[in-house]
């Protein structure tokens, strides 16, 4: 017998968000209906990953979770999913995210809301100095005494960047601002795509108290773009290595920084208490690059680079009132991330007196998904190919359950684009076939629908083994495009400062709506946020 499912209303949250107690609220919508409108602390758990999502997001078992979707018929199934995947308290929304507008909860668009609206409340309490894009331009045509440091990952930095920037990841920038700047009358400009990066990053190198004049780029590369610059694409200037003396200084401001924040401090014997301790949720996080972390970190530590960790609190620690545990191996970039984390009002700590032999863990911490419901009819790429090149049209179809970039960028021949979440219907707008093949990556999310889809169609279901990854390693053709979308493609938000291609009027929109943030956190007044 299936019991009824609980539900909380919008004032048991509001509560347990005030009494800083443990709580995932998670949307269970795709990332584009999410950026449309959610709680500031509600959490995206798409409904058709929560099988890969669930157990590393929320770690403990016994977390409250509150479900909601907008009337989409997502949250309940969902529930159950959780449910099944042995979370003990599960609750759905009271009349979902209507019902918290009806109750007269708070808004929020985009993503990542809780950490740009906190950068947004720095630069309202601290005036965090900037430049605009104008300024930035003139100095840089006339080779002044500047350096422009874009504090964003990797990847976006090489997407596009103002001319001559260095790629310095927020947590980096105090480690190594005296290196790429040693003559303190040197100005630092740092940027990011918008505002928060450039604004967190630019009050860091403020708060350890950097010498040099430092500023934000106002408005980031999309303030450039604004102002009719041109920017850079596929640079790869990077920092370099800091000298101990340089670090040790870093390490003495940081530290400082996070004393003044309330940051809290552990030893690495505190961890397995930390983890132990029921009925707390306790994140183990590594700030250091990606790079850094693969050549060895502390064993049960996942990587989280600290001005990401920064930027998407909301991603990398979902279970709000969690404690957050952060290591790195220079007492620069843990201290600096947390300093940020305390003002934000999580519980965090920083390990102290981590010898370096600790990091001795080279590979991530496995992650454990449960097993896919009923037994697997698995199909080698080989195989899939035959079926394919000598049967009829309607003998076989490959859904593929990827993410639609993926899809967009390469998938099989004749392949249809299906989001698991709306796998009813999208089943509909499939071709009648005698076999359906699921695909993604790996097969891993392709596995738990594969009983859905034979339940839905009623024919012979197969997971291909090793997945669209198998297929190109076995050197078989491929085709790219949305080709054969049976889904619309709502599992990416596109942001406005992502890319190169955005409208005018989408990048004015994007700066606008951050300018509203603080009066929006003030209407909501859950966070809990101070500024130091």
């Amino acid at each position: 017998m299936t019991h009824p499912l609980p539900f909380k209303t919008f004032q048991d949250v509001r509560q347990a968000l005030l009494a800083q107690q443990e709580i995932a609220l998670i949307d269970v919508r795709e990332e584009a209906p999410f950026a449309q409108g959610h709680p500031l602390f509600a959490a995206n758990f798409p409904a058709g990953r929560l099988e890969l999502d669930a157990w590393s997001r929320i770690p403990r078992r016994d977390t409250a979770i509150v479900v909601y979707d907008n009337g989409e018929g997502l949250a309940a199934p969902a529930a159950r999913t959780l449910q099944q995947l042995g979370y003990t308290d599960v609750a759905l929304l009271h009349g979902g995210l209507q019902g918290w507008k009806d109750a007269g909860g708070e808004i929020f668009i985009d993503v990542n809301v809780p950490s740009k609206s906190f950068g947004e409340l720095v630069e309202s309490v601290r005036h965090t100095p900037s430049l605009a894009a104008e300024e930035v331009h003139t100095l840089l045509k006339q080779h002044a005494d500047v350096v422009v440091l874009d504090a964003r990952r990797l990847d976006e930095y090489q997407t596009m960047s103002i001319p001559g920037g260095i790629s310095v990841p927020g947590a980096e920038l105090v480690l190594r601002a005296q290196a790429l700047a040693p003559n303190p009358a040197t100005q630092i400009i740092v940027n990011c795509a918008g505002r928060t990066r450039s604004l967190i990053g630019a009050q860091s190198l403020v708060n350890a108290g950097i010498p040099n004049p430092v500023a934000a780029l106002r408005n980031g590369t999309i303030g450039w773009t604004l102002a009719g610059q041109t920017l850079e694409h596929g640079a790869d200037r990077r920092f370099g290595p800091v000298s101990p003396e340089q670090q040790a200084q870093a390490a003495r401001q940081a530290r400082a920084v996070a004393d003044r924040a309330g940051v809290r401090h552990a030893q690495l014997a505190d961890v397995a208490h930390f983890v132990a301790q029921a009925g707390r949720t306790t994140y183990l996080l590594d700030v250091r690059t990606p790079e850094e972390y693969a050549a060895g970190h502390l064993p049960g530590f996942r990587s989280a680079p600290g001005g990401q960790l920064v930027q998407e609190t909301d991603h990398c620690a979902p279970v709000r009132g969690a404690r957050i545990v952060l290591a790195d191996t220079d007492g620069v970039r843990a201290h600096m991330t947390a300093s940020w984390l305390a003002q934000m009002n999580w519980e965090v700590w920083v390990l102290d007196g981590v010898p370096a032999s600790a990091f001795v863990e080279v590979a991530a911490p496995a992650p454990s998904y449960p097993e896919p419901q009923g037994p697997l009819n698995l199909v080698q790429p080989v195989e899939l190919a035959s079926w394919l090149q000598t049967g009829a049209a309607a003998e076989t179809v490959v859904i593929d359950t990827t993410t639609s970039a993926n899809y967009v960028k390469r998938h099989i021949p004749g392949a249809w684009f299906v989001l698991r979440s709306q796998l009813a219907e999208a089943v509909a707008h499939l071709p009648k076939a005698r076999r359906y093949v699921l695909t993604c990556g790996s097969s891993l999310l392709a596995r738990y629908a594969a009983a859905d889809v034979a339940r839905l169609t009623g024919a012979e279901v197969y997971v291909l083994q090793g997945g669209t990854t198998a297929w190109i390693e076995a050197g078989l053709p491929l085709e790219h495009g949305a080709t054969h979308l049976a889904s619309p493609c709502i599992d990416r938000y596109r942001r406005p400062y992502e890319g190169t291609d955005n409208a005018r009027e989408a990048m004015q929109a994007y700066l606008d709506w951050e300018f509203g943030l603080v009066e929006q956190l003030g209407r909501d007044g859950t966070h809990g946020f101070r500024v130091i």
